[in-house]
């Protein structure tokens, strides 16, 4: 029986256009030597979150922050995500000395210290001070687990030399990427000081490829590279005893299920861990940003269903929305979610340093590879981003709103992130007051509910991508960009003097609507229009200017001429001065036919 939810006053509900399933004909991809046929992708329409309405209790050095680092020279642009030999996971597809600054930037910008040793100390004093154990450092002895995404290393397939890897689809696809690993580990071993021998990796239920063997294991030797039977000279996980995580359903929801039937089997009511989890005093969880066919999207609690005992997780995905393929039965707000137990779990989230998002090579579903992404700022490019935060809500919220924002019905992958109620763990990791009727969460059973694990809402548009912080609004999330030419917080700008960016007129408009801007300095000016979504429809302005004042005219037609619907459009003026800086200004325009 699963419990039914509760209506209260503080639940922010999905508000959806229909939950109709399409499939589109099946694509194969040609180019290289070995590849997999796409299969038909799974359609839902795209849904409408509510914008900047924030609750819970932000988490970390600056509460709410979440820290998006964007450089497309990390990735090879010309890159085919699998091509064999040549797949995206390839060193020549990684540019590693940007990775490593990349992520470099990522610590400094979210504990607020100008170098990474400063950056370091303040993460692990923040967390110990959080934990309860005082606002200590790191000591050295202490354990540090690395747990990752290895969804496809399954059935021994940890060569990807091995041909007959690649006559399956699993070859090439969206995992984490070995390069920004091998940039964490220089960096807990070679600014930390944590030894060699004190940090273990590995994704526990399944088995760590030999590229990444190959690449991490020459500079770091003494790591204990963990594997899920021991094969290839890495080290059996072993599991625990005592390390239990006990899911907060109580066996009303959870079965153990097969893959075509969730409901199947008798109740689950707890699974345990691997002894790792126990031993480490630290736990840094690196998903992966994709979406997700059972959960609508994967992130770090996601990742966690690797983290339990049993050879498989298909017993987990009735706490999910749609636990069978394409079948989201589960899906709206206030239903037990999983993913709560899993974030508030004292050896998993209890024990998560920081939290570190891979997302140079994402995806539209969790078992294929790379998609080069259209919205802005990728612009059909690969991602080449990292996130990172204290905040597990927060950064799952931010990731989340990148990927409802990319897979929409328009964009033609699979939507999964559009199924109603992927959130709705969120919403209650957020605030007790969104848990179900009869469902209190405490992952340990002890009697001690779960407190608010971060802060949830959802940005103001795809193209501006601000949350209530940002907009000094509210004390919910807030993002803070660094871009590859200034590595400082984009909502920094000039003096308002140096340039402007004025409403529209008439709006709302009808046939056509004037811009008008001005600047004071000879700059490489951009104006460009989109839609919601974040995807561009028009560029209006694209030249160098000298200073004065300028109007720039859209006709109300997209990039191929057809008139453009009505609705929300947004118009972004880029401003590059000669010195490479680029400062931007973003308004929103009514179009009504």
């Amino acid at each position: 029986m699963r419990a039914e939810g509760k209506q209260t006053s503080r639940r922010r509900f999905l508000k959806t256009m229909g939950t109709a399933v399409v499939t589109f004909p099946a694509v194969s991809a040609h180019a290289g030597m070995h590849h997999f046929a796409e299969t038909s992708n799974t359609v839902y329409h795209d849904a409408v979150h509510p914008a900047n309405e924030p609750f819970g209790i932000g988490k970390g050095i600056f509460p709410g922050r979440v820290v998006w680092v964007h450089n497309p020279e990390a990735t090879n642009e010309n890159c085919v995500s699998n091509a064999f030999g040549h797949a995206w996971f390839a060193e020549e597809n990684n540019n590693q000395n940007v990775i490593d600054q990349m992520l470099s930037d990522a610590l400094q910008n979210i504990s607020g210290q100008a170098d990474d040793s400063s950056a370091w100390e303040a993460i692990f004093k923040y967390h110990n001070r959080a934990r309860g154990k005082g606002k200590v450092a790191y000591s050295s002895g202490e354990k540090i687990f690395i747990k990752i995404n290895a969804t496809s290393s399954w059935s021994g397939n940890i060569n990807p030399d091995d041909l007959s890897i690649v006559k399956n689809k699993w070859y090439g696809i969206s995992e984490t990427s070995p390069h920004l690993i091998l940039a964490l580990l220089r960096q807990l071993v070679n600014v930390v000081g944590v030894a060699q021998q004190d940090i273990y990796i590995g994704d526990p239920i399944h088995h760590i490829y030999k590229h990444c063997y190959d690449l991490w294991h020459p500079e770091f030797p003494d790591i204990h590279y963990l594997d899920h039977n021991g094969w290839a000279d890495r080290e059996k996980v072993i599991p625990s005893e005592t390390a239990i995580v006990k899911y907060s359903d109580r066996g009303t929801v959870l079965r153990e299920g097969t893959w075509s039937d969730a409901t199947a089997g008798a109740p689950v009511t707890e699974d345990h861990l691997y002894t790792i989890f126990e031993e480490a005093e630290y736990l840094l969880n690196v998903p992966t940003l994709k979406a997700h066919k059972h959960a609508g999207i994967t992130l770090f609690a996601k990742n966690h269903f690797g983290s339990q005992t049993r050879n498989d997780a298909k017993h987990l995905h009735n706490g999910l929305v749609a636990p069978e393929k394409d079948n989201p039965r589960r899906q709206g707000y206030g239903l037990y979610r999983v993913q709560v137990d899993l974030l508030g779990y004292g050896l998993l989230g209890g024990k998560t340093l920081i939290y570190l998002l891979d997302a140079l090579w994402t995806s539209d579903y969790e078992i294929k590879k790379p998609v080069k992404w259209m919205m802005e700022p990728f612009n059909n490019d690969w991602t080449s981003s990292l996130f990172v935060s204290f905040d597990p809500v927060a950064i799952e919220s931010v990731a989340f709103d990148f990927l409802r924002s990319e897979f929409t019905v328009a964009r033609g992958l699979n939507t999964y992130p559009q199924m109603e109620g992927v959130d709705d763990y969120l919403h209650q990791a957020a605030d007790s007051a969104n848990w179900p009727q009869g469902i209190v969460y405490d992952p340990k059973d002890e009697g001690t509910p779960l407190e608010s694990l971060g802060a949830h809402e959802h940005w103001n548009n795809a193209v501006d991508k601000k949350y209530s912080r940002n907009l000094g609004t509210g004390e919910g999330i807030e993002l803070l960009h660094v871009s590859q030419n200034t590595r400082v917080d984009e909502k920094e700008s000039t003096p308002v003097n140096d340039f402007s960016l004025a409403q529209n007129y008439p709006n709302p408009f009808n046939a056509s609507t004037t811009i008008q801007y001005s600047l004071s300095a000879t700059s490489h000016i951009e104006i460009s229009i989109f839609n919601v979504r974040g995807q561009k429809v028009k560029s209006l302005v694209d030249s160098e200017k000298s200073p004065g004042t300028f109007r720039a005219v859209w006709d109300g037609r997209l990039w191929n001429g057809v008139v453009a619907p009505s609705g929300v459009y947004i118009y972004k003026m880029t401003v590059t001065s000669p010195g490479g800086r680029t400062f931007q200004k973003v308004k929103e325009m009514i179009l009504m036919k």
